[in-house]
This record gives C-alpha cells, sequence and structure tokens, in this order.
C-alpha cells in the first residue's frame, strides 16, 4: 500500500511540475515572442498559442486579487493558451506603448486578428468566458 501512495504522490507532483505556470514577461521578450513593435508598425502575432498580459504592478491592490485567478487560469489552460505578466514599473517602455496608465489591464491576443486590451479587475467567470470566446473562438450555447 505504501509503494502504491508513493507512485501516486510522485505522479501528481511530475504533473504539476509540467503544467505551466504564469511567465514574467520583460519588453525583450515580448518584442522576442509576440511582437516586435520596434521593426514592424502593423500587428503580428509571433506565437504559435493565444495569450493573456496581465499588466501589473507589486503595490496594486485589485491586481494582487488578480494574481490567483490567473495563476489558476494558467493551470486550467495550460495546453491551449499562455499566461504572462508585466510588471509596468519594471517593464516601461511596454506599457507606454500599450498606454498602461491605469492597472491591472489585461491584453489578450488570440492567434489571428487584433488583441483586446481590457482596464480594470474583472470576476473569474469574465476572464473564462474572454478566453474561451475571444481567444479559443468556442461557440457558446446561445438560447432563443
Amino acid at each position: 500500500m505504501r509503494k502504491i501512495s508513493i507512485i501516486f504522490f510522485l505522479f501528481f507532483a511530475l504533473a504539476a511540475a509540467y503544467a505551466e505556470d504564469v511567465v514574467y514577461l520583460t519588453t525583450a521578450q515580448f518584442c522576442e515572442r509576440i511582437f516586435d513593435y520596434r521593426t514592424t508598425k502593423e500587428w503580428a502575432y509571433k506565437g504559435d498559442k493565444p495569450c493573456v498580459i496581465d499588466f501589473y504592478t507589486t503595490w496594486c491592490g485589485p491586481c494582487k486579487r488578480l494574481a490567483p485567478i490567473m495563476e489558476e487560469l494558467s493551470q486550467t489552460y495550460c495546453d491551449q493558451v499562455v499566461f504572462y505578466k508585466a510588471d509596468t514599473e519594471r517593464e516601461r517602455e511596454l506599457a507606454y506603448v500599450f498606454g498602461i496608465n491605469s492597472i491591472p489591464q489585461v491584453l489578450y491576443i488570440p492567434m489571428e486578428g487584433k488583441p483586446m486590451l481590457l482596464k480594470g479587475l474583472y470576476p473569474k467567470e469574465n476572464i473564462v468566458q474572454m478566453i474561451e470566446d475571444f481567444l479559443l473562438k468556442k461557440e457558446t450555447d446561445a438560447k432563443p
């Protein structure tokens, strides 16, 4: 029985280790992985999965409330969406490029089309809906 417990523990520990977490994003990484606004003016996403970028600062109360939601969703959607965080105080150039003047703001980047930037703290359900409808383009059950 003890061997089975150890095997289950190791399995879940390895599964958790391979699940993707939110990635802290620098301006240079943004230009490399997402879009190089320094060389190109027309939006062209470089990623192989849709992504979400949470623009935040360490002292912001609403940002602190959003962080665990983003962490949870990064685990839920780890094989479909990449989650990033960009500290607006450290990455001032990136914040300037997107006109980030209040926080939190979340940038949703689909595989095709223009990204969408939303200001403020939204409930988890609204964020899930944005991911499902805007990023993953899943059909929702419409009632007549």
